[in-house]
């Protein structure tokens, strides 16, 4: 990838102090997970901020287990199963083992680092290895090739992409309600169509004591049309003999997902078939009566089905079998309501032939089938546009972030701002300083894991002095393991605290400059003063 020449290729592991884990309490000890310490895992990664996890845990888990305290704002990634996630939490979190903490050097702004992974977690997901589940090694991890920008173009490009995928993803909220408001509209259109308030103004005349018009007749489904069962009386229902190519066979899966017009079937009958079954004339509406209940789908075809579908062959000078259908599918829940209570829900025929439906004259029928079937048109064609621009709403996301790490969204910046990103605020400063600071800190003793003293308050341990405080009470320069006991922190550090330590450090030393780092020693050690700026003050 060519990259802007103000900026430096390098990787992540040149840019991260550390890199920390996670574990697991045992799952054995039900009291562990009955405390109130936030412990992630990977289906807590279902957006970039997290404000709680699902699971939480005690101190005790945490101090018996190998899981880590990670404090707030800190970039946690997947290694594990949902490779290529990339998550910050407003509030400290224990991890598990398929969790990885990555604390950037100073010099890395963290919501860059970020929006960064994000651009290129397709190729973290392709860099997973492993037969049941992948997995990505932390070698491969730290090898990844990292753009760095000067420190201040990282800060605009965090705050760009911040403004821009805040509204993509406001188009893409909006774009998804957009199926269930369509959903909301067919029902309130079948249910004026089949109640007459449809055709309201083009009928006249009023409603009668019952809430449907006047002149409209109840009827029975049979006395317009023809009830029957469907046949496949043959058992076994797999016996080879009865499938051939000649008689299409409809199952109760396909009409429920035909989207209300059959006209291909999966299965075929032979003769064979045929003779064990019914063969029902194009037209027939197909009504299923087990497992899904009242799905319904008109014959484009001459088709058999199973006992499972009943079908309604209608009397043509009688009804029009699309206004039938809307009668079953606005009724779907009150049939459901007479299925028995058992693994199999079903229903009878005797139910359907019960049924006494309003029926309009033909003429009306066929107004409101036209009605009908233009406002679900319409209604059909907003769904298309609204998935294909969601669609495009999906790709644009990665399209951003391709062009932010590639210098594109930031072009006329840099051309308008040169100053500050050349001489000690270039790309080429920044990498030498954060060399310095990964040094420094791998220098410092190996730190112990994280555990949590028991509390009976909120606080989890007492506050500690700022590295300039303590520079100031010891009035003389310390080394970097005095510093760290001048600050106040125990000879067992764990890694939440020399995390602490090394950004107070690294604010000091590079952000706010009250404190300048001298050179080494014969023995290798940092040592640490008060600034010119800071003694005068």
């Amino acid at each position: 990838m060519v990259l802007p020449t103000s900026w430096r290729k390098t990787t992540l592991g040149e840019v991260l102090l550390s890199v920390v884990g996670g574990g697991t309490p045992s799952k054995s000890n039900a009291e562990y997970f009955k405390g109130n310490i936030p412990w992630m895992s990977v289906k807590d990664m279902r957006s970039i901020i997290i404000n709680d996890t699902i699971d939480h845990i005690s101190e005790d888990a945490v101090n018996d287990s190998s899981t880590n305290i990670i404090p707030a704002g800190t970039p946690i990634i997947a290694t594990r199963i949902s490779l290529g996630k990339i998550v910050k939490a407003n509030f400290d979190s224990a991890i598990n083992q398929d969790l990885k903490a990555l604390f950037p050097a100073s010099g890395v702004n963290c919501d860059y680092l970020v929006g960064w992974y994000r651009s290129i977690s397709r190729l973290v997901e392709g860099l997973g290895t492993g037969t049941t589940v992948k997995g990505i090694r932390l070698e491969v991890l730290n090898s990844l090739e990292f753009p760095l920008p000067p420190l201040v173009e990282q800060k605009i490009i965090a705050e760009k992409l911040a403004t821009l995928l805040t509204q993509v993803e406001t188009i893409k909220d909006r774009l998804e309600r957009i199926p269930h408001m369509l959903k909301r509209f067919r029902e309130s259109v079948l249910s004026a169509a089949v109640s007459g308030k449809l055709t309201e103004a083009w009928r006249g005349g009023e409603y009668s004591q019952k809430g449907y018009p006047e002149n409209w007749t109840e009827l029975g489904l049979n006395d317009v049309g023809e009830l029957a069962r469907g046949k496949s009386k043959h058992r076994p229902r797999n016996d080879p003999r009865l499938f051939g190519d000649n008689y299409p066979f409809i199952q109760t899966g396909e009409v429920a997902n035909s989207n209300g017009y059959i006209s291909k079937a999966g299965n075929y009958y032979s003769e064979f078939g045929l003779s064990q079954s019914k063969l029902f004339p194009k037209g027939t509406l197909c009504i299923t009566i087990a497992a899904n209940i009242a799905d319904t789908s008109i014959l484009g075809i001459d088709a058999c089905f199973p006992d499972s579908i009943v079908g309604f062959t209608p009397k043509l000078e009688m009804c029009n079998v699309l206004f039938v259908k809307y009668l079953i599918d606005v009724n779907k829940s009150n049939l459901e309501n007479f299925a028995p209570a058992t693994a199999q829900k079903n229903i009878n025929l005797k139910i359907l032939n019960a049924m006494k439906i309003p029926f309009p004259s033909l003429d009306e029928q066929n107004e409101i089938v036209r009605r009908v079937e233009e406002l679900l048109s319409f209604s059909d064609a907003i769904l298309q546009k609204s998935s294909s621009a969601l669609l495009r709403v999906n790709k644009l996301t990665q399209s951003i972030l391709a062009k932010a790490f590639r210098g594109e969204l930031t072009s006329d910046w840099r051309i308008a701002n040169s100053k500050l990103i050349s001489g000690v605020n270039s790309a080429d400063a920044l990498l030498k300083k954060i060399k310095i600071e990964c040094e420094v800190f791998k220098s410092q003793p190996k730190p112990k894991r994280t555990t949590v003293k028991k509390t009976k308050g909120s606080g989890m341990s007492k506050k500690n002095l700022t590295v300039v405080d303590a520079l100031k009470q010891a009035g003389k320069p310390l080394s970097g393991q005095q510093l760290l006991s001048a600050t106040g922190y125990p000879s067992d550090v764990n890694t939440e605290q020399l995390e602490r330590f090394f950004l107070d450090i690294r604010d000091a030393l590079v952000l706010k400059k009250s404190i300048v780092k001298l050179d080494r020693d014969e023995n290798g050690q940092d040592w640490f003063t008060l600034s010119v700026t800071t003694l005068n003050d």
